[in-house]
């Protein structure tokens, strides 16, 4: 099994407003549908990394390939 490092893969971060429940939403684009939430930026990058881990973890399992960030 490769190690991947969470770290390295690229994010971007936006407001949700109000109509979409508010806080912040992450997303990964080198990983195609990982996506998190948080109410603060910081909760909103941590729930991202377990997102990640969980993309990378299901993607190992189905045999699928995982991009490098």
């Amino acid at each position: 099994m490769k190690k991947y490092i969470i770290q390295d893969y690229p994010f971007t971060i936006r407001h949700l407003v109000k109509e979409e429940g508010g806080g912040y939403q992450i997303e990964y684009p080198d990983l195609p549908g990982c996506i998190s939430d948080g109410e603060s930026v910081n909760e909103t990058i941590k729930n991202g990394r377990d997102a990640i881990q969980s993309w990378i973890e299901t993607a190992e399992e189905l045999g699928r390939p995982i991009p490098q960030p």
